[in-house]
């Protein structure tokens, strides 16, 4: 039986996409899941040391750790008219270089905000002490990632949508925002590797089809930090019928996200997210 290290945030959707698998509704041949709840910034940095078998990450880190990890086509989240959101304090008028917090250097949304606001002069910390370091004024800004852009305080108002920047940088309006995915080690045998996948893509699958049943059972073990309704808000944002399986616009939109990063610096190379992936059509060419 082999232990497979699947790391994971968090946050609702993430724990949501995997607690099928946790609650014994799909089955796993000849290995054991462990998982690993942290947050994304945290899951970043280990991928880039290569901690974890098989972890979440955001797109944007992708490009770094490419040569050491296949990218998944399943458990993936996107914005389509919503995302992380940039907020202050009500009635604040932001100076060009503002001081802003954002949940960590490698996230999406640090990619996209520092490519829309040059000047400003960014800090990194856990994502759920931003909205308190706003509004004690210990910074000028912070991005809210996660349910907080559902629950936010109200003395805090929003100055941009990073949905709105992510279009304002994009020439097609119509791809959405890629924001986190997962990530498989490359030294995993290609056939455990193709195993792994199915098993994660079956995992969302399910979770999805039974989200009545699920997302009670959740609540009940007090897993999720949100209450049922923001809960169920929450998982129509992020855990829907377009988590479950890369879609053409997706990868449209995956790889709009490296050629900006390209295109201002932050990656060494121009990659396409559909060279990295595991090539699954390598099981049916072996049973054929």
């Amino acid at each position: 039986m082999k232990n497979i290290s699947v790391a994971h945030s968090p946050d609702a959707d993430d724990i949501f996409m995997y607690y099928a698998i946790k609650f014994g509704w799909v089955d796993i041949k000849d290995a054991k899941f462990e998982n690993i709840a942290d947050d994304i910034e945290t899951l970043n940095q280990a991928t880039l040391k290569g901690v974890y078998d098989i972890c979440a990450i955001s797109f944007a880190l992708y490009p770094f750790v490419k040569d050491d990890y296949a990218l998944l086509k399943t458990a993936v989240s996107f914005g389509e008219g919503y995302g992380p959101k940039l907020i202050k304090k009500k009635g604040v008028k932001l100076k060009r270089n503002f001081k802003v917090a954002l949940s960590g250097e490698f996230t999406t949304n640090a990619l996209i905000f520092k490519i829309s606001y040059p000047e400003a002069r960014i800090i990194y910390m856990n994502f759920l002490d931003i909205e308190q370091a706003v509004i004690d004024g210990k910074v000028d800004a912070g991005v809210l990632i996660h349910e907080s852009i559902l629950t936010y305080n109200n003395e805090l108002e929003v100055e941009a949508e990073v949905w709105d920047l992510w279009q304002n940088l994009c020439e097609d309006k119509t791809l959405p925002l890629p924001l986190g995915g997962m990530c498989l080690r490359r030294s995993i045998p290609l056939i455990d590797a193709i195993k792994y996948e199915n098993v994660l893509i079956k995992a969302v699958d399910v979770a999805n089809k039974n989200r009545k049943t699920l997302a009670p059972m959740l609540l009940e073990k007090g897993l999720i930090r949100v209450d049922a309704p923001t809960l169920d808000k929450y998982l129509d944002l992020y855990a829907n019928d377009n988590s479950v399986n890369l879609s053409p616009i997706q990868y449209k939109a995956i790889n709009k996200l490296f050629e900006l990063g390209y295109k201002h610096g932050f990656y060494q190379n121009l990659i396409k997210a559909e060279e990295f992936l595991i090539p699954s059509e390598y099981e049916e060419l072996r049973n054929s």
